[in-house]
């Protein structure tokens, strides 16, 4: 046994806590479908607020399930910018770290 492996290990712990850490940071950035305060005159979500919703859509999948006040997506939308931003956040949070962990191709 050499000694990188406990060093890989602390990196690994790292790492997790550090996953661990940012995760519940953005999960306090959920989006909240609250209706009682739109009841006015609804503010309507554009490109940008569909870009961030997209991105934090595990998070907010997540504390979803145990919380009927947050909703995944913003029903109050400007229409087909808000649904581009949407699923381009999406795209680019689920395919990085999937492109990231993917198995390395040999070098010619």
């Amino acid at each position: 046994m050499t000694s990188e492996h406990p060093r890989r290990r602390e990196r690994g712990l790292l790492l997790a806590g550090l996953l661990v850490a940012g995760l519940l940071l953005v999960g306090g950035c959920a989006a909240v479908a609250d209706d009682s305060a739109r009841l006015a005159a609804p503010p309507v979500a554009g490109f940008w607020l569909g870009l961030w919703q997209g991105l934090i859509v595990p998070i907010t999948f997540i504390v979803s399930l145990f919380n009927d006040g947050v909703a995944i997506y913003e029903v109050h939308n400007d229409g087909a910018w808000y649904d581009f931003g949407y699923v381009l956040g999406v795209a680019l949070i689920f395919s990085g770290p999937a492109r990231i962990g993917g198995p390395r191709r040999a070098s010619t």
